[in-house]
């Protein structure tokens, strides 16, 4: 016999650990299926809009215990190292995914949500008002399932979603490099420098570590002969402000974590009766700064929706229509400007009189900030 569940999530990352809490503590049976083990670390600029700071701490994430920074200031620097320094409104905080996840994976836990680590999903089927859902470890049915699998999966695949028939050497495919690093940095600050074909960003985290994680084209690697080393000695250390970090800090993995493959373009957030959340919904420009509050906010519209539906207070179809209305109603915005501001910075002579013009207007620079966060939630 298959087990039943209320809601099934394909993937642990913030989207779908944030909704399994929410459902759980609504009374629901929820199981959320993870690849990996808590904790680990994932690619991510690891910046979180103040905007979501009350709904983690309504989760349980104790915020303030864990002394985090408050990012209030940004820098910018064009491909020649020139910057521009400006006080960021609303602002944000940092805090590194290897420290969140795993405390909302305890909560989750504690809340009833059925949490499978080391579990991949491989498939999910749709047929007579539920779901059949395929793991490595079992498989399960369930009434509601959310796809919260990051970026690029092979169920993106199975479902023969569009952005992923994309030729990946074509010039719209980017890769993205972490490392955490120990370095003289500001707590208040955030940076990002531009170089050829790409930008990097560099703020602090939990524990006096630092992120340092760069955007760049898959041709720019490809031209390096596909080694990130010789990347970042031939291309981003031409930026005198990034050779001082890659020359004069202290690296604390022994190797870089990387993603390839990545595409911004507009993705469908139904597929085949899936709800998609977070990253598989839509993956805004990292240089936004505001993928993680993205998450967090539609993991709390969706949970409300869900909740309407299993109740039978609207049918499937109406629940679905409703979560792509809220979705485009709160996200649309953001992610058009994402890939606007995308086409503004990696291009030497774009970025260097962009970051040119913003310096000679603030407020300028203030509406665009705008444009990349959202409001409270």
């Amino acid at each position: 016999m298959k087990e039943h569940f209320d809601i099934a999530i394909a993937g642990g990352g913030l989207a779908g650990l944030c909704l399994s809490i929410q459902l759980a503590r609504a009374g629901y049976k929820v199981l959320l299926c993870e690849k990996e083990s808590y904790p680990f670390h994932k690619v991510c600029g690891e910046y979180i809009a103040i905007e979501s700071w009350g709904f983690l701490e309504a989760l349980g994430v104790p915020l303030v215990d864990l002394r985090l920074p408050i990012i209030s200031k940004l820098q910018i620097s064009d491909c020649n190292g020139r910057l521009l320094k400006h006080d960021l409104f609303p602002g944000g905080f940092g805090i590194s995914r290897y420290t969140l996840d795993a405390t909302l994976a305890t909560i989750a836990k504690n809340s009833n949500v059925t949490l499978l680590e080391k579990n991949k999903v491989i498939d999910i089927t749709y047929e007579l008002n539920k779901h059949a859902f395929k793991t490595a470890n079992g498989n399960f049915t369930a009434t509601v399932v959310c796809g919260s699998w990051g970026k690029r999966s092979n169920l993106d695949q199975k479902l023969n979603r569009p952005f992923v028939q994309l030729n990946p050497n074509k010039s719209s495919h980017y890769i993205a490099v972490k490392y955490h690093i120990e370095t003289s940095f500001p707590d208040d600050l955030i940076e990002l420098h531009n170089f050829n074909n790409g930008y990097c960003g560099i703020s602090k985290v939990d524990k006096d570590r630092f992120c340092l994680c760069y955007l760049t084209t898959a041709l720019n690697l490809q031209q390096n002969h596909n080694n990130i080393q010789k990347l970042e000695e031939n291309i981003l250390t031409k930026n005198p402000q990034l050779h001082k970090y890659f020359n004069y800090s202290r690296f604390l993995y022994d190797s870089p974590l990387a993603i390839s493959q990545l595409n911004f373009a507009p993705k469908e957030i139904i597929n085949d009766h899936i709800f998609m959340i977070g990253d598989a919904g839509g993956l805004i420009t990292p240089l936004c700064g505001n993928g993680m509050s993205m998450a967090m906010h539609a993991s709390k519209f969706l949970a409300e929706i869900v909740n309407e539906f299993l109740k039978k207070r609207i049918t499937r179809d109406q629940a679905e229509r409703l979560y792509q209305e809220t979705w485009h109603h709160h996200f649309n915005k953001r992610l058009k400007a994402g890939r606007m501001f995308q086409g503004l910075f990696g291009k030497p002579s774009v970025t260097n009189a962009a970051v040119g013009i913003l310096r000679k207007f603030p407020s300028l620079t203030n509406k665009l900030v705008r444009l990349t966060h959202g409001n409270t939630f």
